[in-house]
C-alpha cells in the first residue's frame, strides 16, 4: 500500500474513481498504548469494530494482546494472525460446533452466556470425547444493563435480568475455573455515569448469587470524538470504573476487563469521496450506506468531513449526501459542513471511519471497489495526542476535575 502525507496528496496522486481508504497505523498505535498504559485493568479489543489484518497487528505489536471475538470466522482470523493473543468468545449465543473448535482447536477458554440454556451448550461442546468435562474455562455471565448514557442502544439484544441473575451465576460457578460477569453500556458512552449505573448493578447480583467472582468486565462503550459528540477525557471513565471496581464484593485477586472497540479504532481510518453531482444542497458521492458510510445513513451518524480543494473558500454550508446506488435509502441527511461553493468533481474526506465504516461495507449495486492508501497525518479528531480541549470546562462552569 502506497504512503502519502495527507488525503491531499493522495487526491493530487491519482485523482481517483473511486473511494480511497486512508488509513493512519500511527493513530491505532497511540489509541493502543492509551489503553494498555492507563486503563486500570486488562484491555480486550472487540475485533467486531475493525478486522482489518493491517490494524490488528498494530494493536499487538503496541501492547494489545486479548481480543473479544464474536463468531468462528473471528476466531479464526485472529487465531492465524497472532498465534499467542488470548481470544474470548463473548457472543453469548453461539452454536455447539463453533464453541467446540473454538475450544478444542484454537484454544479458547473464555466465552460468555446470559442463560441456563447456554451453559449447559458450552459445558457439553467443551467436553472431551471420554466424556471429561472441561475444568479449565473461564465463563461470564453477562448481565443486562441500561443504555440510557449512550448514543446506540445495546440493551435489548443480550443480558440476563438483574431478577434472575443469581440462578444463573450459582449454576455458572459450578462449571468453571474462573466465574465472570460482563455488561455493555451501549455504544458511545457519553459519561462515565453509564458504568457507575452497570456496577452498581453487578454488586446486586453478586449479593444475591453470594458466588465468588474472579473477572468483571465492562465490555465496551469508550467514546470517541464526533461532531455534536465531544465525551469528557477517558481518564475520567477509567478513574471512575476503577473506583466502583475496588468496591466490589469480589475475589481479592479479580482482574478487571473492558473491551474498547471504537475507542481504539475509530481514528484509524477515513474515506476520500468524490462529488459526482450537486442538487441544490444535496451532493450525489461515490460511498453511501451500503459502503463505509452505513452508520451515516442508518443511524444519522455525523462524521466529521473536509473539503481537499485548495480554491473552496467560500462559508460553510450544510449539505445532505446521497450515495452511488439507485437505492433511495443511499442517502445521508448529515448535516454535513462544507463550502458553500462546493461542486461536481471535487474530493471530500470523511474522517473517523475507522470504527464499523470498512467492516460494514458491501457491493451492493455492483459499487464497492475502493483503493487503500496509508497517510502520515493526523486524524480529524483525536483523545490522544493531547491537544484536546476539555469539554468539562468553559468560563461559567467549574471543573469537575
Amino acid at each position: 500500500m502506497h504512503q502519502f502525507p495527507d488525503a491531499k496528496a493522495v487526491v493530487s496522486a491519482l485523482e481517483p474513481d473511486e473511494p480511497v481508504i486512508l488509513t493512519r497505523p500511527h493513530a491505532a498505535a497511540r489509541a493502543a498504548r492509551f489503553f494498555v498504559e492507563k486503563f486500570p485493568g486488562t484491555s480486550m479489543y472487540a475485533v467486531k469494530a475493525n478486522p482489518s489484518p493491517d490494524l490488528l497487528r498494530v494493536l499487538w505489536d503496541n501492547g494489545v494482546t486479548h481480543y473479544d471475538v464474536a463468531s468462528i470466522g473471528e476466531v479464526r482470523l485472529v487465531r492465524g494472525l497472532l498465534p499467542q493473543a488470548k481470544l474470548c468468545f463473548m457472543h453469548p449465543v453461539k452454536t455447539p460446533r463453533a464453541i467446540r473448535e473454538a475450544y478444542f482447536t484454537h484454544g479458547v477458554r473464555t466465552f460468555s452466556l446470559d442463560t441456563l440454556d447456554e451453559l449447559q451448550k458450552i459445558v457439553t461442546a467443551t467436553t472431551d470425547d471420554d466424556g471429561v468435562e472441561a475444568s479449565d474455562l473461564q465463563l461470564l455471565v453477562r448481565l443486562r444493563v441500561s443504555s440510557e448514557h449512550s448514543e446506540l442502544s445495546l440493551a435489548a439484544k443480550f443480558g440476563v435480568d438483574l431478577i434472575d441473575a443469581a440462578p444463573l451465576l450459582q449454576a455458572t460457578r459450578q462449571h468453571c475455573d474462573a466465574l465472570g460477569i460482563c455488561f455493555h453500556v451501549g455504544s458511545q458512552a457519553m459519561t462515565p455515569f453509564a458504568y457507575v449505573q452497570a456496577l452498581e448493578r453487578v454488586r446486586a447480583a453478586i449479593a444475591e448469587a453470594a458466588v465468588t467472582v474472579d473477572i468483571i468486565d465492562v465490555g465496551g462503550g469508550f467514546p470517541s470524538e464526533y461532531p455534536g459528540m465531544e465525551p469528557p477525557p477517558l481518564e475520567d471513565y477509567f478513574a471512575m470504573i476503577h473506583r466502583h471496581f475496588e468496591a466490589l464484593p469480589i475475589s481479592y485477586s479479580a482482574e478487571l476487563w473492558a473491551e474498547p472497540g471504537r475507542a481504539l479504532c475509530a481514528e484509524y481510518s477515513s474515506i476520500i469521496v468524490r462529488v459526482e453531482k450537486r442538487r441544490e444542497n444535496e451532493l450525489y458521492i461515490n460511498d453511501g450506506a451500503y459502503g463505509a458510510l452505513f452508520d451515516a445513513a442508518h443511524v444519522a451518524w455525523r462524521f466529521p468531513v473536509r473539503a481537499l480543494e485548495d480554491d473552496l473558500i467560500k462559508p460553510l454550508g450544510e449539505f445532505a449526501f446521497y450515495g452511488p446506488t439507485c437505492d433511495d435509502a443511499d442517502y445521508m441527511a448529515g448535516p454535513f459542513l462544507l463550502p458553500e461553493d462546493i461542486q461536481a468533481g471535487d474530493y471530500i474526506e470523511i474522517g473517523m471511519l475507522g470504527a464499523y465504516g470498512a467492516a460494514m461495507k458491501t457491493d451492493f449495486n455492483g459499487f464497492g471497489a475502493v483503493e487503500g492508501a496509508i497517510v502520515m497525518d493526523e486524524p480529524m479528531a483525536s483523545l490522544y495526542r493531547g491537544d484536546r480541549a476539555d469539554p468539562r470546562e468553559s468560563d461559567n462552569v467549574v471543573s469537575l476535575r
